[in-house]
Parts: C-alpha cells; structure tokens; sequence
C-alpha cells in the first residue's frame, strides 16, 4: 500500500515537472517570438533611415558636382592669333567673313571654337573683349567685333599709306549661349604671320 502511493506520489512529480517545463518552454518561445518582432521592427527603421540617408548622400552629391561644374564654368579667358604658322593675306572678299583665329594660346573653359571663330559664353557675366588687326598698304582694313548679330566695335583704316594696324575692345554683359566673334568687312584685308600682329582675346570679369 505505501508503496503504490509512492508511486503514485512519483507519478505526480514527474507531471507536475513536465508541466512546469512545458510553461517554461512556452514562456521562453513567447520571449523569443517578441525579441523577434522587435529586432524585425528595428530592422526597418535602420531600412528606412539607410533610404534617407541614401537620399541625403545623393543628393549632396549631385550639389556638389552642379557647384564645381559651376565653378570650372566660371574659369573663363582665351587669347588666339590668326595664324598657326607661315604668313597670309585674308580678303578681299565681296561679303563679311568671319575671322578664324587658329593659333591658340590660352583656352581655359575651352568656350572658343576655332573651328567657327566663335566665343560662346559658358555662363552669364560681364566679358571683357579685345581685337589687333594688321594690314599691308595700300589695303582698305576693316574688321568688326559682333554679339551674335550686332555690330558692337570696329576697327577701320581707308587706304593706309604704310602698314595699318588697328585694336579696339569692349565689355559686354553677355547670357550663356551668347556668341562673340570678329568679321572682316567686305574688300578688306588683314594680314598675320608668326609675330601674331592678328588676334582676338576675351574674358570673364564677374558671372551674375
């Protein structure tokens, strides 16, 4: 008798010890289970605040290119000669032509085209130009600088009774796209060899 109630004593032990372990369990996969939701949750604000600073770097990032590229374009000065090399007579013709200046000393911001004779304004400011011309006697010289299509200064000799030489120079307030160039007036000469007696030249003063 008094061993079967220690068995049955046993018995109940053995129960209420599963029991105990299996709320320990339950209580330990709760526990689990809620570190998860919170490390889950914590997971998609650093997600979020990774887009933003993402966003934030890009955009920076883009401020700074747009501030240097503002700043190169701002580095504006150029200074040509009409002739690379040799010596040469230009004109006359029976229109205006536009000079091409091929002898490049100094190009910075590369807004003179040789190609075309054409300073175009990278940025909008106030622009210093300046034009030589050199012309043999007894030839009419005639050049004039325009701002696209207006006439802005000219240089002039009628029929010179030894060689002619002429400059002139202007500050002009330009947009960006705007175009500077030099014509030579129709039955009219220049004249240029290595010395450069030709040439063209500009600059930025101020950007606005």
């Amino acid at each position: 008798m008094k061993m079967l109630v220690a068995q049955k004593t046993l018995l109940l032990l053995c129960v209420g010890v599963s029991l105990a372990q299996d709320s320990n369990t339950a209580e330990k996969l709760k526990n689990i289970e809620e570190r998860l939701r919170v490390t889950e949750e914590t997971l998609e604000e650093l997600k979020k605040e990774n887009q933003v600073l993402r966003t934030f770097t890009k955009a920076s990032s883009d401020k700074l290119k747009s501030i240097q590229a503002e700043n190169k374009a701002k580095k504006v000065a150029f200074s040509v000669g009409l002739l690379a090399s040799g010596s040469q007579s230009f004109g006359p013709f029976d229109t205006r032509k536009t000079l091409l200046y091929q002898k490049i000393f100094t190009n910075v911001g590369n807004a003179y085209d040789p190609n075309t004779g054409t300073f175009t304004a990278p940025v909008n400011g106030v622009y210093f130009f300046r034009f030589y011309v050199h012309a043999h006697t007894p030839n009419q010289m005639a050049v004039s600088l325009h701002k696209n299509d207006q006439l802005q200064c000219s240089v002039y000799s009628l029929k010179p009774e030894s060689n002619a030489n002429g400059s002139n120079g202007v500050v002009l307030s330009l947009q960006k796209g705007d175009e500077v160039y030099t014509q030579l007036w129709e039955n009219s000469w220049v004249f240029d060899d290595g010395n450069s007696y030709t040439s063209f030249s500009g600059f930025l003063l101020f950007p606005v």
